[in-house]
């Protein structure tokens, strides 16, 4: 079951009272109760936490509701395992245990580091199959992994931008995130993530003591254990990273973890999957937030799917979701943002 943590949720009804909201009703809908959220490790339905944020920036006509909940966090919310980040020698092995713990934080969220030449883009990618529309909920991962970042590089330290993939916003809002943000900031880019130099992952973090490192190790231990990635989970974040470029083939992927095409094919057998499968699931995924991007062509949404044409993609489309893409991006963008993609 999709699932997510109860502190993903710190700071929701601050702000809720502040935009003068109806919570009582915002949780009801959602299915949701403000008792099943008071213990901040409680796990909650996914979507349901979707579906408030969601239906609560609509409600009050706050775009930057999850990012207002951020300004509002601390690293600390992410629980026990935050000892353990802050106490990392370097960015690069903090963000390594990010991922490591991801599925006792929020199952849904994986943490993509990519490296391109000089550049590192952290991308974190929030997953639910169907897809629903997701601004606040991934505006507050952004925020969150960009605090985190700051708490544990320099104090003089920004990443050379953070990017949004929807429109610049208009000046009253763009406020919010000048102070939250204090770095330069892209709107209308391809993906939601954050730009850095390929030597911050080895900057050595200032606050590192290698006995509280340890200590907080053996703490996190004795309360936690990483869950490891099953084959498939490994297969589905190699194919979002190869897709953009055209390389989100069972070969490609088979190279990038090391194996060859039959030995993946047979892992992912004794999972249940096929890799076929796997790559229509990611598209599913990731075809709305792309839709939601007003800049971008069908052209470009083709490519940033894997196809190298708009035709393949067309037919894909209508064939998994009986409707053109032109259609599919028009309810995107009509407004309907609880909408789901698929069926």
């Amino acid at each position: 079951m999709e699932l997510v943590r109860a502190a993903s949720l710190t700071g929701y009804f601050a702000v809720a009272e502040e935009l003068g909201l109806n919570t009582p009703r915002l949780l009801r809908n959602a299915g949701l109760s403000r008792s099943s959220m008071s213990n901040p490790e409680q796990m909650l339905p996914a979507r349901a936490v979707v579906d408030l944020l969601e239906s609560s920036a609509a409600a009050s006509g706050c775009l930057t509701l999850g990012l207002r909940m951020a300004d509002r966090r601390q690293l600390s919310d992410i629980g026990m395992v935050s000892l353990l980040i802050v106490h990392q020698p370097t960015l690069g092995e903090a963000l390594d245990v990010l991922s490591e713990y991801r599925n006792r934080i929020n199952s849904n969220l994986t943490l993509q580091i990519e490296r391109h030449e000089r550049d590192v883009f952290l991308r974190e990618h929030f997953a639910l199959t169907p897809p629903i529309y997701t601004r606040q909920v991934s505006d507050l991962a952004l925020a969150v992994l960009y605090k985190t970042c700051r708490a544990i590089m320099p104090d003089n330290w920004r990443p050379q931008c953070v990017c949004f993939s929807y429109q610049r916003p208009g000046p009253v809002d763009r406020r919010l995130y000048d102070t939250l943000f204090d770095c330069a900031l892209h709107f209308g880019s391809d993906f939601d993530g954050i730009v850095i130099d390929a030597n911050d992952l080895d900057s050595v973090n200032p606050r590192f003591d290698a006995a509280l490192a340890s200590h907080a190790r053996e703490l996190v231990a004795g309360a936690l254990t990483p869950e490891t990635r099953t084959v498939a989970e490994e297969v589905e974040q190699s194919i979002r990273i190869l897709m953009p470029a055209g390389r989100a083939s069972i070969g490609e992927v088979a190279h990038a973890l090391g194996s060859n095409v039959r030995t993946l094919q047979r892992r992912l057998e004794r999972e249940g999957f096929a890799f076929s499968d796997l790559l229509d699931r990611v598209r599913v995924q990731q075809v709305s937030q792309h839709f939601a991007a007003r800049h971008l062509r069908l052209t470009d949404v083709a490519h940033l799917l894997g196809y190298s044409s708009l035709a393949s993609f067309s037919t894909w489309y209508r064939n998994r979701f009986n409707r053109t893409p032109s259609a599919g991006r028009r309810e995107v963008q009509s407004g309907t943002a609880g909408a789901s993609v698929g069926h």
